[in-house]
C-alpha cells in the first residue's frame, strides 16, 4: 500500500463536466481527510474512502472543509489554492490527505497528498499548510 501524491486522473475529465466549481462564494464544499501509512491511493483514486482514514481523539470521518482562494491565472496557468486547515486539538497520525468534492454526488476526489512521512499530534494542532498561490507551486494548477 501506498500514497503518490497527484492529480487524480478523474478530476481532470469531470472538470469538462462541470462537476467541480471551486467559485468561493457559490462553489462547492472541498474537504480535506487524512489517511494512515496503510491507505493505497493516487492518480487512480476516484472518490473519498473512509478505507485507512485516519482515526483518533477529535477527528471525524471526511476530515474537515477547506476555505477556497478565489481561482486565477498568471501566464498560461490557471490555479487555485486552499487556505491552511488546522485539526484543533487532535491526538493523530496521518501519512497523506485526499481533497475531495463533498458537494457533489459521490464525493469525487480532487488529489492525493502524500507528506513523505507520518505526522502527528498528541493533543494538540495538525495543521496542513499549503504552498503559495502561484503559477508553479499552487495545489491545483492547470498550465
Amino acid at each position: 500500500m501506498a500514497i503518490s501524491q497527484a492529480m487524480c486522473t478523474s478530476f481532470k475529465k469531470e472538470l469538462m463536466t462541470a462537476t467541480h466549481n471551486f467559485t468561493n462564494s457559490s462553489g462547492n464544499t472541498f474537504n480535506l481527510a487524512l489517511y494512515t501509512n496503510s491507505a493505497s491511493l493516487g492518480a487512480a483514486t476516484a472518490a473519498y474512502t473512509s478505507s485507512n482514514e485516519t482515526s483518533g481523539t477529535g477527528y471525524s470521518a471526511k476530515g474537515a472543509a477547506l476555505t477556497n482562494v478565489t481561482p486565477t491565472s498568471s501566464g498560461t496557468t490557471g490555479l487555485t489554492d486552499f487556505s491552511d486547515l488546522t485539526f484543533s486539538t487532535v491526538s493523530i497520525t496521518a501519512r497523506g490527505a485526499m481533497i475531495f468534492n463533498e458537494s457533489a454526488t459521490g464525493d469525487p476526489a480532487v488529489c492525493v497528498l502524500d507528506f513523505g512521512s507520518d505526522k502527528s499530534a498528541s493533543s494538540g494542532d495538525f495543521t496542513v499548510q499549503f504552498p503559495i498561490a502561484n503559477s508553479s507551486a499552487a495545489i491545483i494548477r492547470i498550465a
